[in-house]
């Protein structure tokens, strides 16, 4: 994998802040723990991670706060898992909506952890040994996290960065609502699936994912959606 992944943990319980640190260590992450939200957010501005575990109920700012200074005023684009007692439904998707990508319930289970930590690693290409592909007109830049159209970077939402890396990887291929659901929010249940149609409508009109480009996202009459290329159709510069 190259460097190890630096990862972050708000956490006040220190038994518990002791456990997750032996889990990742033993996993080989790099790890560093902070117990307040403030002291977080001031760790993250200092120095470099790559993926943030978060706990919800700590002191001075909830973890939900910290997610939403994150992602609204840090434009920190980085995968983020929440660690937490709160089991409500309506806590997950809460926090899934303001931009975490996972979320577990304490007490979590270790291979589960491991397994979750593997999949966001690898859904942001942060594991990945090509940091960066073309596909036409676009660039996929896994280390900068970025996707640019003509040499230009795009401004896109963490999710919309995500969605645009799975299309872009997997041209021709058909996505269902519940499998973008289930591996870009991690959202399982039956829920409306308009934030995936917003997302995807939003995706299409920044990158242009039109015929003039030469890709198009075609959406599939109740099955989802497909990134298509357009053999008679010639990319515009």
């Amino acid at each position: 994998m190259g460097n190890p992944i630096k990862i972050l943990y708000l956490e006040d319980d220190n038994a518990q802040a002791l456990q997750m640190k032996q889990v990742l260590d033993e996993s080989g992450y790099e790890y560093a723990h902070c117990e307040t939200g403030t002291e977080f957010l001031a760790r993250l501005e200092k120095s470099e991670f790559d993926l943030l575990i978060l706990d919800w109920e700590v002191p001075d700012k909830a973890g939900i706060e910290v997610l939403e200074h994150l992602r609204s005023f840090m434009n920190w684009k980085g995968p983020v898992l929440f660690v937490t007692n709160r089991d409500a439904e309506t806590d997950i998707v809460s926090a899934l909506e303001k931009g975490a990508d996972d979320y577990m319930i304490k007490p979590y289970r270790r291979y589960e952890l491991e397994a979750r930590l593997n999949a966001l690693i690898r859904r942001s290409g942060l594991g990945d040994e090509q940091k960066e592909f073309t596909v036409g007109p676009y660039t996929v830049s896994l280390s900068h996290r970025e996707i640019l159209h003509n040499d230009k970077a795009v401004n896109l939402t963490t999710k919309e960065y995500e969605l645009g890396v799975l299309l872009l990887r997997n041209v021709g291929r058909l996505f269902s609502r519940k499998y973008l659901l289930k591996n870009i929010w991690g959202i399982e249940s039956d829920i409306s699936t308009r934030t995936v149609d917003a997302h995807v409508s939003s995706l299409r009109r920044k990158l242009n994912l039109r015929a003039i480009s030469g890709y198009q996202v075609k959406t599939v009459y109740q099955h989802g959606y497909r990134l298509e290329k357009l053999i008679d159709t010639e990319a515009v510069a």
